[in-house]
């Protein structure tokens, strides 16, 4: 079961990103409040929760929210300035977003790059421990999908419809088939033995 919370004195805003591990498409990112004392029994780590479900949640998390917002970085930027960077860059972009200011930040993992001296806690897998971070999940990885699928629509044979961009023996074969789109990320190993460029 989520905690509702991680302190009681503080408006928090949870953080997560999805899209970070994926070989095309940009890395999206979402800041949530959400009242302490919400709950709902489908919430949970994005990765667990059915497409259905996480579709529902989003409006449910969106109509709960005290304040949310959602960010993208497309992959030229990713390639730029390194998927880590860009996963914070996201995050930040999201809290600028946030129509209610939060007084502590809970990040999902274990790094972050310090957002307007507000103090922030990395939690590893907090999006399976906190509510907050759990539905910054669903948004992350619901926006993101849905942004996918408009892609697909524009380059089908890599069937981002159904891998969302990640690595999947079906895009990994396309790719050496077509090569890369505009959309594709330069900076990913599409073979376990080349060297991880960042």
């Amino acid at each position: 079961m989520l905690k509702p919370f991680y302190q009681e004195e503080l408006i928090e805003a949870g953080c997560d990103e999805a899209g970070r591990g994926c070989l095309a498409g940009p890395v999206y990112a979402a800041a949530v409040i959400m009242p302490k004392d919400f709950f709902h029994p489908l919430l949970n780590d994005s990765k667990q929760v059915t497409e259905k479900n996480r579709n529902e949640l989003r409006t449910i998390i969106e109509s709960s929210a005290l304040a949310f917002a959602v960010a993208r970085i497309d992959n030229h930027e990713i390639d730029e300035i390194n998927i880590l960077r860009a996963s914070f860059k996201a995050m930040h972009g999201a809290l600028d977003k946030l129509k209610k200011k939060p007084r502590l930040l809970l990040i999902d993992g274990n790094r972050f790059s310090a957002y307007k001296k507000i103090p922030h806690r990395c939690i590893i897998k907090g999006d399976a421990i906190f509510t907050s971070i759990a539905a910054a999940s669903i948004l992350a990885k619901t926006y993101r999908d849905e942004h996918m699928l408009k892609l697909h629509d524009e380059f089908p044979r890599y069937a981002w419809d159904s891998n969302k961009g990640y690595g999947t023996a079906t895009h990994r074969t396309a790719i050496e088939m077509y090569g890369r789109c505009t959309y594709h990320r330069k900076t990913f190993r599409l073979k376990a033995e080349q060297p991880e460029m960042f």
